[in-house]
């Protein structure tokens, strides 16, 4: 049983927002602290921003408006806690305590995010999308349902009828999403609006990155202020999230879809 949700629900609009603002503080340093929470809907956008890195707010906006069009913005931009800055002064410490587990993708799953990627090429507005042993349920916004069922014959197509979607309808928030980006894994925080020292972003993408290497489940448990996580260099972890955030095009690009 596996659920995906595309870039245009509102809580990936959330988790998009968050990423790029998380780009733009890494414009301005190779390691910056920061901790983005959105909460958007219904015309206005909140965010806070816990940084070491002193956003633009005409940048802010502007990221606002290009990924969720012309809402009312409203930003707090606070300074990282004096002690959480310490912990990280001298050398590449875990950010964080949390439990990790990654887990390898199954070939449902890859199905399931292989549809979900057709339609919204299709059709780029909210939707959501759940297989279940073979059962799929596909809900699409603004989408021509006839058409939907004659590409998806066996799926149910939209059960409610019609819909819009979006953040008029509905509210998005930051790292609500989880299950959709990760199937499987388990996470005791979240994966979007962070910077790489935070274990909920590094040590998710490497446990991730392992299990799919190995075909096996891979878990770690870390506290704050570690230099080793599960016996690797926690600056190895970080520099292996780094190398995939790259790849993918960054962290607004990595919370379109997530790990899955």
């Amino acid at each position: 049983m596996f659920e995906k949700v595309n870039p245009a629900h509102p809580d990936k609009i959330a988790d998009r927002i968050a990423g790029a603002l998380v780009d733009l503080a890494y414009k301005s340093e190779r390691n910056p602290r920061i901790a983005v929470e959105v909460l958007i809907g219904h015309g206005t956008c909140h965010i806070i921003a816990e940084t070491s890195v002193q956003l633009s707010i005409d940048d802010v906006t502007a990221a606002v408006h290009r990924i969720a069009g012309f809402l009312n913005v409203d930003y707090s931009e606070v300074p990282q806690d004096v002690h959480l800055s310490r912990n990280q002064s001298g050398a590449i410490r875990c950010g964080d305590n949390g439990i990790f587990k990654g887990v390898p993708v199954t070939a449902e799953q890859k199905e399931l995010v292989s549809v979900a990627t057709d339609i919204y090429n299709a059709y780029p507005f909210d939707g959501k999308y759940i297989i279940d042993n073979g059962r799929v349920i596909i809900c699409q916004s603004n989408a021509k349902a006839d058409h939907l069922r004659e590409i998806y014959p066996a799926a149910e197509i939209n059960p409610l009828g019609d819909w819009t979607g979006g953040t008029d309808v509905d509210t998005g928030a930051t790292n609500r999403k989880l299950g959709s980006d990760m199937a499987d894994s388990v996470t005791g925080g979240g994966l979007h609006g962070k910077d790489l020292s935070k274990a909920d972003v590094s040590v998710n993408i490497y446990a991730w990155l392992k299990a799919q290497e190995t075909g096996k489940p891979v878990q770690f448990c870390c506290a704050i202020g570690d230099e080793t996580v599960g016996g690797i260099p926690y600056e190895e972890i970080v520099e292996t999230a780094r190398a995939y955030i790259k790849s993918v095009g960054g962290f607004e690009a990595f919370a379109e879809w997530g790990l899955v």
